[in-house]
């Protein structure tokens, strides 16, 4: 017979040493193995913090400098003179026609009121110095006030005028003006010490900048304004919108809703996703052989910036429709036939509705791309200095991005804050634009 109880099945059998040491050391292997993976885990979830926080703190820093170096441009610094606008002296009397008021001599006046209030500059360089503490612009302001009213001819009127940039500066600085050699600015003493004496009696002030806004773009740093480049990106974005955004939707539609699944329609698929990666100069070359030495359109114009753009937001409003469109359940296409729709019909009249709000998402994101655009509206002209303002898509004009390159590369420091307070203002338009995208789809969006 057999012994059931020494058999080495038996359910009463101890394990042996060997087994019982081997499940010993597997546990401490996984158990170990574990550890290193938890470790391996909290290190890659510090690097992404750490990632993120680092991301985060250089777009601060980016930031915080941007607006310190811009938000002074937003103000501007005036001074108080007393001005007698002698017609002997501005060359015009009270029978003057508007444009012989506008070429009168202004600057002899401001020279004359200078010198009243400043007694003490006697020599020819005093006069110089004492000349440069006002802007040029000030001229402009006495212009456009006898315009409005010539009957101030002849007459004494305080008025505040718009100073230089480097009074400007030194006024919005906040410096003690009795202490000039601790001053950092290239104005000489004697300039800052009649700087503290405006100071001091309160005929120096700073408010906003209204001529930052009004302006076109100007040598002077004072005078520069964004008008000219807002409004020329305007008609820039129009022209832009008018062109690809049917062109978009309507390849949209067709590509994914009637275009055949073949060899053609595939390569155009991958052609229109390769062009969305195409570096923006290239367009910019692309518009200069074609649309200016080609076909002969106007350089550094709005209505050629926008073809530019619209090639190069074309791929993207594509993209970014099929999307939309795709997105529409087939059930929805189903039940129109059903009730005996049209293929076009089902299009316009179900799912294009449903799409639209991922459409206008795409395009606005689109055309937030196209505002920031600089190099291949370089690439066609349009880089020219423009102070008049553009009153249609075919006069020269700049856009924002491409005035900010401009200031960027001025010498004066004035300009440092120009450039900062324009990139401030592209800024707000692109966050105001996503702002209406984002608001866009919340509000329309469909889920099922």
């Amino acid at each position: 017979m057999i012994d059931v109880n020494n058999s080495p099945g038996a359910s009463g059998s101890e394990p042996s040493n060997d087994t019982s040491a081997t499940r010993k050391n597997t546990t401490e292997l996984v158990k170990a193995t574990l550890a290193r993976r938890y470790a391996a885990e909290k290190r890659f979830r510090f690097y992404g913090i750490f990632a993120i926080a680092a991301s985060l703190l250089f777009l601060a820093v980016l930031l915080t400098s941007i607006f310190i170096k811009g938000l002074p441009a937003f103000t501007a610094t005036k001074v108080q003179l007393e001005v007698t606008l002698d017609t002997e002296l501005l060359g015009i009397d009270a029978t003057a026609n508007e444009d012989a008021i506008r070429a009168a001599n202004y600057a002899a006046v401001i020279k004359k009121a200078m010198r009243e209030r400043f007694p003490d500059a006697t020599k020819r360089k005093q006069k110089k110095e004492l000349d440069r503490l006002m802007s040029t612009g000030a001229e402009y302001d006495i212009a456009r006030r006898v315009q409005e009213n010539p009957n101030l001819l002849g007459q004494t009127v305080t008025l505040w005028l718009q100073a230089d940039d480097e009074l400007d500066a030194l006024i919005k600085s906040g410096v003690d003006l009795t202490k000039p050699d601790a001053i950092s600015t290239r104005m000489s003493d004697q300039q800052i010490a009649w700087a503290n004496q405006f100071k001091e009696t309160g005929e120096v002030k700073t408010g906003f900048n209204t001529a930052f806004f009004t302006n076109g773009d100007s040598r002077e740093p004072e005078q520069a304004g964004i008008r000219a480049a807002l409004t020329g990106s305007a008609f820039t974005l129009l022209v832009t919108f008018l062109l690809s955004f049917p062109i978009a939707v309507a390849a949209a539609i067709y590509l994914e809703e009637f275009a055949p699944q073949n060899r053609w329609t595939d390569i155009i698929e991958v052609n229109i996703n390769n062009l969305a990666a195409v570096p923006s100069i290239v367009f910019g070359l692309l518009g200069l052989a074609v649309f200016i030495n080609f076909m002969h359109l106007p350089r550094s114009a709005p209505i050629v910036g926008g073809l530019v753009l619209s090639l190069m937001t074309l791929p993207t409003i594509i993209i970014a429709s099929r999307a939309s469109l795709k997105a529409v359940p087939p059930s929805i296409r189903e039940a129109a036939t059903g009730l005996g729709a049209s293929p076009q019909q089902v299009v316009w009249h179900h799912v294009l509705p449903l799409a639209m709000p991922g459409i206008l998402t795409g395009t606005i994101i689109g055309l937030a791309q196209a505002l920031g655009e600089t190099a291949p509206l370089l690439m066609i002209g349009m880089v020219a200095f423009i102070v008049d303002i553009p009153t249609s898509i075919t006069d020269a004009s700049t856009v924002l991005p491409v005035q900010v390159f401009l200031w960027a590369d001025s010498p004066e420091r004035a300009f440092v804050e120009r450039t900062s307070a324009a990139i401030i203002v592209l800024l707000g338009f692109l966050v105001a634009m996503n702002a209406v995208a984002v608001l866009l789809r919340k509000k329309f969006e469909r889920r099922w």
